[in-house]
């Protein structure tokens, strides 16, 4: 049996935060567990609180094998990889950072609205070899062009703000979104149905939450209606994009090129994305900064330790305290 720790840890979740909390609480920091489910299983039995990011799946199962679970904590703004129904009936509360990254992850879109429109990578990579044919690398302007964003939560309004700032003009679609939101006055996107901003847009970027709503969302189909001279980026959910429709539109010459974040298997095998000079490929590294991993870091350490005291957790998704658990029988 596992001696009984205050945190367990299963990703690599690091930075002064993190450090100050393991000095004050036991705190057990395996950041490969996330790969060994059975382990994984008896690890978090001997729980109070399950720190992850979105490789740790947290299924029914685990929070059941997690009995004395006071709080999960997700590192990040998704929880697409937690079963947060199964959570609010065991009483557990699920605290994420849902604002944290959102800086580090528009400006990471602004880059690669840039590197496609300017062909960087494909330049680099030129001059490192050898070459000087810079008439190879004629690129676009954003000044003038239309952004398109699909989801306009905190990183979409700052993608948006940031596009404005390039002389950019600005369409969002957001089934949820609230015309009358603070985001939109401030932003004062054209709000319009997915296939129009598809059709009318340059750059088209991705805002959206996993999930079976979104899953699959951009289909081959959805990738014909975009300008033949357009970009897709991203920086969201691998599964929200069918792979093999978007390297099928990409060999039609359906659109210019696309920028991945994210795919739909992380991490991906090689396939044909890599071979591809109008595809930029990254490994998933929008909240990526020091500064959105200090803050992430920080909240998430804040809010385990609030809860663990008696007290309430600050970024909640379903409650600020544990709850009694509901007899699932």
């Amino acid at each position: 049996m596992s001696t009984a720790i205050d945190v367990l840890v299963t990703e690599n979740i690091v930075g002064e935060p993190m450090e100050a909390m393991r000095r004050r609480l036991a705190v057990g920091f395996e950041p490969e567990l996330w790969k060994k489910p059975e382990q994984l299983a008896d690890a978090v039995a001997a729980a109070k609180a399950l720190v992850v990011r979105n490789q740790t799946r947290v299924t029914e199962d685990l929070i059941r094998a997690g009995g004395e679970l006071q709080i999960i904590a997700r590192a990040g703004a998704g929880l697409d990889n937690i079963d947060v129904e199964a959570a609010g009936r065991a009483g557990v509360v699920v605290a994420s950072t849902p604002a944290q990254n959102a800086v580090s992850v528009a400006e990471l879109t602004l880059g690669l609205m840039l590197s496609l429109a300017r062909r960087i990578p494909e330049a680099d990579r030129h001059v490192k070899g050898g070459g000087w044919a810079r008439q190879n690398f004629y690129g676009t302007e954003l000044f003038g062009k239309t952004l398109g964003v699909v989801g306009f939560g905190r990183i979409g309004f700052l993608t948006a703000m940031r596009a404005k700032a390039f002389g950019m003009d600005v369409l969002a679609h957001d089934p949820y979104l609230d015309p009358d939101s603070l985001t939109v006055i401030q932003a004062r996107p054209r709000l319009t149905e997915l296939d129009e901003l598809l059709a009318t847009s340059d750059f088209i970027t991705c805002h959206l939450p996993g999930g079976k709503q979104t899953r699959g969302l951009f289909t081959y189909q959805r990738f014909c209606r975009m300008k033949p001279a357009a970009y897709f980026i991203n920086v969201a959910r691998g599964e929200v994009v069918d792979e093999t429709g978007l390297l099928r539109a990409l060999d039609e010459r359906r659109l210019a090129g696309a920028a991945l974040d994210v795919r739909s298997t992380e991490p991906p095998q090689a396939d044909a994305f890599g071979r591809r000079d109008d595809v930029i490929l990254l490994p998933h590294i929008g909240a990526f900064t020091h500064e959105a991993q200090h803050r992430v870091v920080a909240s998430v350490c804040r809010d385990v330790e609030a809860v663990l005291a008696g007290n309430r957790a600050t970024n909640y998704f379903n409650f600020p305290t544990p709850r009694k658990r509901v007899d699932e029988h």
